[in-house]
């Protein structure tokens, strides 16, 4: 799905060709705000490029023996899934900025009316991509609210727990995303807050933890650079997601 709606998102640009008047030097603005939004940029990017903890649990079912361990199929898959990655992200950041400079929208789709099928389209291949995705990242949410149901508060486990905590979460989401609109924004402060500790950081210190490799080793410098870069991407990315997000709600907030 993300390499259809990709692909017409770019293709789309490409035939529609330059705005008039296209412009693609910096929009004036403070030097403060542009920090942020530079914070919020590597948080969006980050996003886009931290699917390490889904890449675990589908690794966690792959059978594994001494003779054919599960890394083998399992690193040839990541490769692949980060080539496919980058052909969806780049022709679309590329070719967006240059029919449109630098007043491109954070969802390209939004500057096209016509041909409304077309448009239509990729907007229900993003809908059907965000609707198989949110079951995979929610779905071990659901399962720690549910232990913590059982174990802490004593609620017997059934059907009637499930619906109960998956519909009010399902709620909770659907009225954080009508609440604060802002998809750059939110792709900025999930980036770094959400994904940047299980995908840059905290992988590396479970690693040194296990394995011990000798200090100011290759590996040792290696994994410490990833933790340090790791905690400065979530921290300036969250900072500037929040940021962001507070600054539009100021002017947006509901309208």
């Amino acid at each position: 799905m993300s390499l259809s709606y990709s692909t017409i998102a770019w293709v789309a640009c490409l035939a529609r060709g330059r705005v008039e008047n296209v412009s693609y030097a910096y929009k004036k603005t403070t030097s403060t705000d542009l920090m942020f939004k530079i914070f919020n940029a590597i948080g969006q990017i980050s996003f886009a490029f931290a699917s390490h903890a889904v890449a675990l649990e589908i690794q966690a079912i792959i059978p594994s023996t001494h003779e054919k361990p599960s890394k083998i199929p399992m690193w040839k898959g990541i490769i692949g899934a980060y080539i496919i990655n980058a052909i969806c992200y780049f022709p679309v950041a590329l070719v967006g900025y240059w029919a449109f400079g630098r007043d491109v929208e954070d969802n390209v789709l939004m500057e096209f009316e016509r041909p409304s099928w077309l448009i239509a389209s990729a907007n229900l291949m993003v809908f059907i991509h965000v609707v198989g995705s949110y079951q995979v990242y929610a779905m071990p949410i659901f399962d720690l609210i549910e232990k913590v149901m059982v174990k802490r508060f004593k609620f017997p486990l059934g059907v009637a727990l499930r619906l109960v905590v998956r519909s009010t979460y399902v709620a909770f989401t659907l009225l954080f995303g009508v609440t604060f609109p802002f998809f750059g924004d939110l792709l900025g402060l999930f980036g770094g807050f959400g994904f940047a500790p299980t995908a840059f950081f905290l992988p590396s210190i479970m690693w040194l933890i296990i394995k011990k490799p000798k200090r100011f080793s290759t590996y040792w410098f290696i994994n410490w650079a990833s933790i340090y870069v790791g905690v400065c991407i979530m921290l300036a990315s969250t900072i500037g997601g929040l940021r962001n997000i507070i600054t539009d709600a100021s002017t947006k907030f509901y309208t």
